[in-house]
Parts: C-alpha cells; structure tokens; sequence
C-alpha cells in the first residue's frame, strides 16, 4: 500500500499548489464558506450549520440567503433569568406562518433549509401543491424541560427550538398533526416526509411516536443532541 501513501502525497501537492495559484472549490463544496441556503443541501452542509453556533457573522451571511423575512431583535439583558443574543423576528418564508416567531440565527438559517429543501418539496411529491402556511405553537419560553421546576434549561428558553402543529396548503387543506398523524392516507404520509426531512436540517426532532407531551407538534431545535424520532 505504499503507492497510496504517494498518490496520497502528490494528491496534496497538486491540491496546494492550486489553492497558492487561486483556485477555490464552488462555496457549496467549500467547508469554509457561508452556507448558502438556496443551493441544495449536500454532505458539508450538517457542518456548515454547525459553524454557526459560534460564528454570527458567517450566520448571518447565511440568513442573508435565506429568503425569509426577518428583522433584528434587541439583546436581552445579561442579568435576565433567559438572555437572548442574536435573535431575529422571522415573519414569513415561502410560507406565511401563524404568526412570528423569535429564533436564534442557526434556527432561522436551519428553518429556511428546511422550509426550502424539505418542506416545500415534500407538499408537491404528496400534493402537487405548496404549503401556504405553517402554523406553530411558539419558539422562546423562558423555562425548563417539560416545564419541571428542577433540571436543565429548554431550548426555547434561547429561541433555538420551533414547535410546529399544522400545515395549510394552496387549495385550504389543513394538515394537523394531533389529528392526521395516525390516520394513514396522504396526510399522514406527508407528515412522516416532513419529519424525515426536517432531520436533515434541525439537529432535534421529535414528533408525536416520541412520547404523549408531542402528541401534537413537531419540535425542532439546533442544539447539540443529534436526534431525530
């Protein structure tokens, strides 16, 4: 296996040499480059969202891209029970929503990838037509897992997490998860092509075969636990 070594090696010089030349792969196959929401996920993407936890600048560039419409929201005061920072007001996408909703920027980035990529797509293959609006319970709540008195701090008490309850399509049909999840028919199966896709895009999803408190959303969430159920 020598050979490799040096194919390897030489594989690296050529690839050096280009970059010192001025050559720069595509931004979408670029690791270091802002994730660009319109161009279609591929297997840096995971990585690219995962950059803008600790990087607002490259998080906002990537909103830029987005296609929602958001605007800026204050910082919260350091001494509150739930600091927020880098929080935007999203107020539409593709979709109108129920209503606005605060999130963290790698929500927002991580919601327009979904909406984008997943959502939209899996209404036309189900359909063969768009969701016109997405209906949701909320994102920012200042409190704890489950509501417990006791333990560890929500992902909604930083705007980092979505519940989703419903979908309405071009034509006034309501998908609504506590009564369509467990149906059958293509209202059921569009809404397992939304989990499966939102996987994709949210590092947490839980839906109602999580257990009973999701009965009726989905919840999605862009902290550190890779989960999808």
């Amino acid at each position: 296996m020598r050979w490799l070594g040096w194919l390897l090696f030489i594989l690296s010089l050529a690839a050096a040499q280009a970059w010192y030349l001025g050559w720069r792969p595509p931004a979408a196959w670029n690791p270091w480059a802002a994730l660009d929401v319109r161009q279609p996920p591929n297997w840096l993407t995971a990585y690219k969202l995962s950059r803008l936890r600790q990087d607002p600048v490259l998080c906002e560039q990537a909103l830029q891209s987005s296609g929602l419409r958001y605007r800026a929201q204050a910082d919260s005061p350091a001494s509150a029970r739930c600091p927020l920072s880098n929080v935007w007001r999203v107020e539409a996408g593709q979709a109108s929503l129920s209503s606005s909703f605060l999130a963290s920027c790698p929500l927002a980035v991580a919601y327009a990838l979904f909406e984008t990529h997943g959502l939209q797509p899996a209404a036309q293959r189900v359909f063969g037509q768009p969701v016109t609006r997405v209906e949701h319970l909320g994102s920012f709540a200042c409190r704890n897992v489950y509501n417990r008195k006791e333990g560890r701090l929500s992902q909604h008490a930083t705007a980092n997490a979505l519940d989703i309850s419903a979908f309405q399509l071009k034509d006034g049909q309501r998908i609504v998860l506590a009564q369509d999840w467990q149906v059958g028919g293509q209202k059921a199966e569009f809404l397992r092509e939304v989990r499966k896709a939102a996987c994709a895009s949210f590092s947490t999803v839980l839906g109602p075969d999580y257990n009973a408190a999701h009965h009726n959303h989905f919840h999605f969430d862009m902290g550190v636990w890779q989960v999808c159920r």
